[in-house]
């Protein structure tokens, strides 16, 4: 059992946690916001937290999913961070919505960096490309180097697009499935402000995308899945997690290739261990391949370690 938290964030800091909420850096600007599983006591006064933030999440009374902003002067209500990893630069904007949530995961960056490096490894090569004369003085090309055929990668519950994103860097080809239109467009722009292009996008039930996928026949080298607890398709097609997760594994399992692949899963609902992950991976995809299941966290400045959310990551590229 693994856990994993970031390690290439510059533009992101967990300053701290406590009493059902996290204190967080996102480039220049501090936020308050709810989190259920910061059960423990703040390590900084409720007045220290109120002088460092810059804008405050406060829940509704009737519907504890819902809520509103209360911003100081100067906060603006969109702004963009960037995330470096190797020589992938992302770019992304980030907004504050009525649900608390900004746009990105922070956590998720460990598997961003996992995703690049997948592919990258894909596209490793000895080759030199020189050139040697021949007695007649023509050149001839030597340890050309071999064509590679494009990683196809599935990315599903894709949000803001940064596992699409980190793909796309690596020089992969990827499908972005979402069933919500501006979660699509905010992806699109991220997209665009990182200098990228080619994602190819799909405003889908997330299931019935899948079930296609199976009956053309088509293959993945990587699918990623970030599914919510809840959700609603196009249609209004329901999604309810413990409901659903294990009919859309069974399907992935004949999407993804048996050779040369990966597959990440994401879970964030209280109550669902890690060992959820590593049984829906098993019973699906089989033993082959290296298996790491574990937690995401973050560690506020303070070395409280903020769970959010477990992971499966299936490597069968043979590294």
């Amino acid at each position: 059992m693994k856990l994993l938290h970031p390690s290439n964030w510059t533009d992101y800091e967990l300053i701290d946690s406590g009493e059902f909420e996290k204190l967080e850096r996102f480039g220049n600007y501090i936020l308050t916001r709810p989190e259920p599983q910061a059960v423990w006591s703040k390590s900084l006064s409720s007045g220290e937290w109120e002088k460092l933030s810059h804008a405050f999440f406060r829940k509704e009374k009737n519907d504890p999913e819902k809520g509103k902003w209360f911003l100081k002067k100067g906060m603006p209500e969109q702004w963009f961070i960037e995330y470096r990893y190797k020589e992938m630069r992302l770019k992304m904007r980030l907004g504050l919505t009525g649900f608390k949530h900004v746009g990105v995961f922070p956590e998720q960056s460990e598997n961003w960096d996992y995703i690049y490096d997948q592919i990258k490894s894909h596209y490793q090569i000895n080759a030199s490309g020189k050139t040697q004369n021949t007695e007649q003085g023509d050149k001839i090309e030597k340890d050309r180097p071999a064509q590679v055929e494009k990683q196809r990668i599935l990315n599903l519950f894709a949000y803001t697009g940064g596992a699409s994103l980190a793909a796309i860097a690596a020089g992969a080809d990827v499908i972005h499935v979402d069933s919500v239109k501006p979660v699509l467009t905010w992806a699109r722009e991220n997209m665009e402000a990182s200098g990228m292009s080619g994602i190819r996008w799909m405003f889908e039930d997330a299931l019935k995308f899948v079930q296609r996928e199976v009956r053309r026949g088509n293959t993945y080298h990587g699918i990623i899945l970030d599914p919510p607890a809840y959700g609603r398709g196009p249609d209004g097609e329901k999604w309810v997690l413990e409901d659903s997760i294990n009919e859309m594994m069974r399907l992935c399992s004949q999407l993804l290739m048996p050779e040369k692949s990966f597959l990440i899963l994401n879970l964030y609902s209280i109550g669902f261990s890690a060992l959820i992950a590593e049984n829906l991976v098993k019973s699906h995809f089989g033993t082959s391949g290296n298996l790491e299941i574990g937690e995401l966290y973050i560690p506020d400045k303070y070395a409280k370690k903020l769970p959010l959310g477990v992971f499966a990551r299936l490597d069968r590229c043979g590294k």
